[in-house]
C-alpha cells in the first residue's frame, strides 16, 4: 500500500479530498484530510499499487493543481488491532453494535450486536450503516416486526442480524466471498443462525423473485442503487419496505427520481456526515 501526501491551504485540500467522493471505482482505498498547524493543512491518499496512484494523482491535479503530492510506502502494522483500540459501540435506538472488547462494558437493555473491525464494511460507525439502523429503528416503532428480511450487498451482516435479534426471517447477500465468509462468522458469532440465511451471491438474482420480502435493506452505491430499481421494486410485498444508504446527500436526487418513478412512496429520509439514507414504502394496491 502506498500513502500520498501534501500539504495546503484548507480549499485546496478540501477540493482535493471531496474529488473522491463519488468516484465508482476510485483510485483511493481512503482519503482523509485534516489541519496540521495554523493556516496549514493535509491531505492523505491511500492506494494499493502504483497505477492508483498515478490515477489518484490526476484527480488531485484535476481540481488543485498547486498541490505537490508525496509518495511513501505504507509500514505494515496490525490494522484490525489498531482500529478494535479506537472503535466505540454504536448505539442506534435499541440497537448495540461493537466488538467483544467493547460489547461487555454494555449496560442496558439494548440488542447487542457483536460485530469486529475486519475486512467487511458494516461496524456501525459509518453514517450509511447507522443510518440504516436507525432506520430499522424507526419502522420497528411505527410497524409489526417485518416477517421476511432482505440484506442485499451486506458487508459484514450487521443489519440482517439486527433483523434477526427482534424476530425476523433475514437473508444476507454478499458478492465478495471473503466478506461473505465473515459475515457467517458474525452471524455465528450473534447466535442467530435459525434466523439468519447468508450468501457469497449476486444480490440481483436473488431479488428476483417477486413481493417476497417485507423489508429490503441496500447499502451499497448510487449507481448500482439505480440499477437495482426495478429488482428491489418487485423483490417487495405490498406495504413492505425498503432501505437504501450508500449514496452521498447530492446524489439523492438521481436515487429519489429512479423509485418514486416506480410507485414508491418515500416515507423518511436521514442524513448522518455527508450520506444520505432513504426509507421507501410500496403501496397495498
Amino acid at each position: 500500500m502506498l500513502i500520498l501526501t501534501a500539504l495546503g491551504p484548507m480549499p485546496a485540500i478540501r477540493a482535493a479530498a471531496t474529488a473522491f467522493d463519488g468516484l465508482d471505482p476510485s483510485p483511493a482505498d481512503a482519503v482523509c484530510w485534516y489541519e496540521e498547524g495554523a493556516g496549514k493543512f493535509r491531505l492523505e491518499v491511500y492506494v494499493g499499487s502504483d497505477q492508483d496512484a498515478d490515477a489518484a494523482t490526476a484527480v488531485v491535479a484535476q481540481v488543485a493543481p498547486d498541490l505537490h503530492l508525496h509518495t511513501a510506502p505504507v509500514e505494515d502494522a496490525d490494522w484490525v488491532a489498531m482500529a478494535l483500540d479506537g472503535l466505540p459501540p454504536v448505539r442506534a435506538g435499541r440497537f448495540v453494535v461493537a466488538g467483544a472488547h467493547a460489547l461487555n462494558q454494555v449496560r442496558g437493555g439494548r440488542r447487542r450486536i457483536w460485530i469486529e473491525a475486519s475486512e467487511a464494511f458494516g461496524t456501525g460507525h459509518h453514517g450509511t450503516t447507522k443510518g440504516c439502523l436507525l432506520a430499522l429503528e424507526d419502522i420497528l416503532r411505527r410497524a409489526p416486526v417485518p416477517k421476511t428480511v432482505l440484506d442485499v450487498g451486506a458487508g459484514s451482516g450487521v443489519l440482517a442480524i439486527a433483523a434477526a435479534k427482534v424476530g425476523s426471517q433475514a437473508l444476507a447477500v454478499e458478492i465478495d466471498p471473503r466478506a461473505a465468509a465473515i459475515m457467517g462468522e458474525n452471524v455465528h458469532n450473534n447466535r442467530i443462525g435459525a434466523r439468519v440465511r447468508w450468501l457469497a451471491a449476486d444480490g440481483t438474482k436473488t431479488a428476483s423473485a417477486p413481493a417476497r420480502y417485507e423489508l429490503i435493506f441496500a447499502n451499497i452505491l448510487m449507481r448500482p442503487l439505480i440499477r437495482l430499481a426495478p429488482i428491489l421494486t418487485r423483490a417487495m410485498k405490498p406495504g413492505g419496505r425498503l432501505v437504501l444508504s450508500g449514496l452521498l446527500t447530492r446524489q439523492e436526487p438521481l436515487v429519489r427520481l429512479a423509485y418514486a418513478s416506480r410507485g414508491l412512496i418515500l416515507e423518511r429520509r436521514y442524513a448522518r456526515e455527508a450520506w444520505s439514507t432513504l426509507v421507501w414504502r410500496r403501496p397495498q394496491a
